[in-house]
């Protein structure tokens, strides 16, 4: 037989909804006090900017899990399954020691190509491919990018020969 929690009063929704500190909860205890009021679940959407299935589904949670079934149920969510395995993880750091098969350095992408022939499926989307490296406790490494109106090395050098040696302010005593 499953366990019905008790359902609050009207005092009791009044109270939870003014002590409630996170916003989430606030709405969510505000919505079963509406309801309890005798407001219908249209009324209650309109009053607090929901949909009505998003007020049925609040009114369920209640119905099942009492006071602790409302409230911010994203705070307490693991995330997703992780898409490799602790053996994955070490295959890809030793696959890291070397170049990719394309030459240059591992990117997100590169990465994700090689997860997806790893675990076997069509494709793994590119961020994927850097979340594990950055698990794995590698950072994008690029070069400074060249600006492309920069000097040539003659003109460089050039600007050096005919510069002072010296700034003229600088050779004045310091205060």
């Amino acid at each position: 037989m499953a366990f019905t929690p008790e359902p609050l009063t009207i005092e009791q929704l009044e109270r939870r909804f003014r002590d409630a500190d996170d916003v989430v909860e606030r709405n969510h205890f505000q919505t079963i006090l509406l309801l309890s009021k005798g407001r219908s679940r249209a009324e209650v959407a309109e009053i607090l900017s929901f949909s009505e299935r998003w007020v049925l589904k609040i009114e369920k949670r209640y119905a099942i899990d009492g006071p602790d079934g409302l409230g911010d149920r994203r705070r307490n969510s693991r995330g997703g399954k992780p898409l490799l395995s602790p053996d994955d993880l070490s295959a890809l750091r030793e696959r890291l020691n070397a170049p990719p098969d394309d030459g240059g350095v591992w990117t997100g992408p590169k990465v994700a190509r090689w997860m997806a022939v790893r675990l076997g499926v069509e494709s793994v989307h590119a961020p994927r491919g850097w979340e594990a490296l950055k698990r794995l406790g590698f950072s994008l490494k690029a070069p400074r990018p060249k600006n492309p109106h920069s000097a040539t090395p003659e003109a460089v050098e050039a600007f050096k020969k005919s510069s002072p040696t010296s700034s003229h302010k600088r050779r004045g005593l310091a205060p």
